[in-house]
C-alpha cells in the first residue's frame, strides 16, 4: 500500500504546481499582448492559424485551381519525392513567420508546443493518415547547435510525440556534413547542398526496419532537406517517411 501512495503524493505536487504557476507567472500572447495560458492566445491562434485549403497530400503546397483534393500536384507526380507524404500545419506567413524566427533564433521556447498542437491537430485532421511509429526531428550540425544551444525541430517533437502517444528518437539521425543554411544559398543549389548531409547512427539503425518514420521540422521551403532525410531514412530501411512541419513556405 505504501509504494502505492508514495507515487501519488509526489504527483500532488506537480498538479499543484502545474495549476498554480500560471497564476503566480501569468504569460501574454506573442502575437497580441494580452494574457494568456499559453504562448498564444485562443483568438489569435483562431485568426492567424486556421487551416487553409486544400493541400498536395506529398508535398502540403497548395493546390491548384485544376488539382483535386487528395491528389498529389503536379510537381509531385512529375518528380516524385522519396519522402511519402506531408502535413503542416500553418503558412510561414506573417505574422507566424515572426513567431517561427523567435522561436530558432531568439530561443522563445515556450512556443514549441503551441506548434506541436496545432501540428498534432493537422496530423489528427488528416483522413487515412497512418501515425508513425516513431519521431525523428531534423539533426542539427554540432556547430550550429553550439551556437543556438537547441535544436528547435527537437523542441516541437517532444511535446508533439507525447500529443500523439508516439515514441521519439532523437539522436536517430545525424549530420554527417555540416552544410550551410539552406536559407543562405540560392534555390537552384540547395539539393546538391544538403546531398549526403545526414546519415543513421548505427545503433539505431535496426529501430526504423520496416518502420513509419515522421519527420519534424519547425519550416518546409524548398523541401529538399525533408527529401535527403527521406532518402537516408529510406536507403537505411525504413517503409515510409512522413513530414510533420509546422509552417509551410507558400510558393512564390
Amino acid at each position: 500500500m505504501g509504494e502505492r501512495i508514495e507515487p501519488l503524493l509526489l504527483r500532488w505536487p506537480r498538479a499543484l504546481a502545474g495549476r498554480l504557476l500560471p497564476m503566480l507567472l501569468p504569460s501574454s500572447c506573442a502575437l497580441c499582448g494580452e494574457q494568456a495560458p499559453g504562448a498564444v492566445c485562443a483568438s489569435c491562434t483562431l485568426s492567424y492559424a486556421a487551416p487553409g485549403g486544400p493541400r498536395c497530400p506529398c508535398c502540403a503546397n497548395p493546390l491548384g485551381p485544376t488539382e483535386l483534393p487528395g491528389q498529389a500536384c503536379g510537381a509531385c507526380l512529375a518528380d516524385e519525392p522519396a519522402h511519402d507524404a506531408t502535413v503542416v500545419a500553418v503558412d510561414y506567413a506573417a505574422p507566424l513567420d515572426g513567431l517561427v524566427l523567435g522561436l530558432k533564433f531568439g530561443a522563445r521556447l515556450p512556443l514549441a508546443p503551441w506548434c506541436a498542437g496545432l501540428l498534432r491537430d493537422a496530423v489528427l485532421a488528416r483522413p487515412g493518415l497512418p501515425l508513425p511509429d516513431l519521431l525523428c526531428p531534423v539533426p542539427l550540425g554540432p556547430r550550429r547547435l553550439r551556437e543556438r544551444g537547441f535544436n528547435q525541430a527537437l523542441e516541437i517533437a517532444r511535446p508533439l510525440a507525447s500529443a500523439l502517444g508516439v515514441g521519439l528518437q532523437p539522436r536517430l539521425a545525424t549530420r554527417a556534413v555540416e552544410t550551410a543554411a539552406q536559407s543562405g544559398v540560392r534555390p537552384r543549389e540547395r539539393a546538391a547542398n544538403i546531398r549526403g548531409a545526414f546519415e543513421i547512427a548505427p545503433d539505431m539503425a535496426e529501430r526504423i526496419q520496416g518502420r513509419h518514420v515522421g519527420v519534424v521540422d519547425d519550416v518546409m521551403t524548398s523541401g529538399h532537406t525533408l527529401n535527403e532525410l527521406a532518402a537516408t531514412l529510406k536507403a537505411a530501411g525504413a517503409l515510409r517517411v512522413t513530414n510533420l512541419v509546422f509552417a509551410r513556405t507558400p510558393p512564390h
